[in-house]
């Protein structure tokens, strides 16, 4: 029988304020992931496995948990747009309009990655997944744990991602540290993913976020930044 006294419940309404007695869990599953843990948690459509992105121990635990090539590459969530700038070499215009479009949500933007970034992360791509989670669970975790967090699916490699705690294979329940119960989500492909290093940038995944929602608000957004570029000055 899997350990159940790993598994916490969590009311995700409850956590838009620290002094919310339900936040506590959150607040220790922060502290687990500082020191090499593995917390499983809620994103909005499946349940993701969660540790610090910046440590490659920490990193080798999620392959070895679930099993996976180390040809993969795993995405990272952060908590504000401001993190990017020490975990990406440059912030493309196309990647501007669409992060303010869609997040927080479910559209991780592919950037090149900043040098000091693990290549375990990368899959030596030199290129990294970032978005800002919209699950509000997700979102305080990402928060609480006061550095970029990995945010692949929980699951074992080449199986279906899961929707609730109770179909979590047993390895992946082992394996963890802590499993942040939010009840069942609902399900789906997950996110997006858009790769902006390129022009025009490339959709890699169609998921959450509809791909002819992504062209229009991408030929919205730089049409108007391109308006703005060439109108004329006004004379004061």
């Amino acid at each position: 029988m899997p350990d159940t006294k790993k598994i916490v419940r969590v009311d995700p309404e409850a956590l838009r304020s620290p002094a919310h007695p339900d936040y506590s869990p959150v607040i220790e599953a922060g502290k687990i992931i500082c020191n090499q843990g593995i917390i499983i948690f809620p994103t909005q459509c499946l349940y993701g496995i969660a540790a610090n992105a910046l440590d490659p121990e920490a990193i080798q635990k999620i392959f070895q948990l679930k099993q996976r090539s180390m040809a993969n590459p795993i995405l990272i969530l952060i908590h504000t747009q401001k993190d990017l700038k020490d975990l990406v070499k440059k912030i493309p215009d196309s990647a501007r309009i669409l992060m303010d479009r869609f997040w927080p949500g479910n559209l991780t933007l592919v950037f090149e990655a900043a040098d000091h970034i693990s290549p375990l992360l990368t899959a030596d791509t030199k290129k990294i997944g970032i978005r800002i989670p919209g699950h509000p669970l997700a979102y305080a975790l990402a928060k609480q744990a006061q550095g970029p967090i990995t945010g692949t699916s929980a699951n074992l490699s080449g199986q279906p991602g899961c929707s609730s705690v109770t179909k979590l294979p047993r390895d992946i329940i082992d394996g963890a540290d802590m499993i942040l119960d939010a009840g069942t989500l609902k399900g789906g492909t997950g996110s997006s993913i858009v790769d902006v290093t390129c022009n025009p940038v490339r959709i890699i995944r169609q998921g959450a976020v509809a791909t002819d929602k992504i062209h229009h608000t991408l030929s919205r957004g730089l049409a108007g930044q391109k308006a703005i570029k060439s109108a004329p000055d006004k004379k004061i």
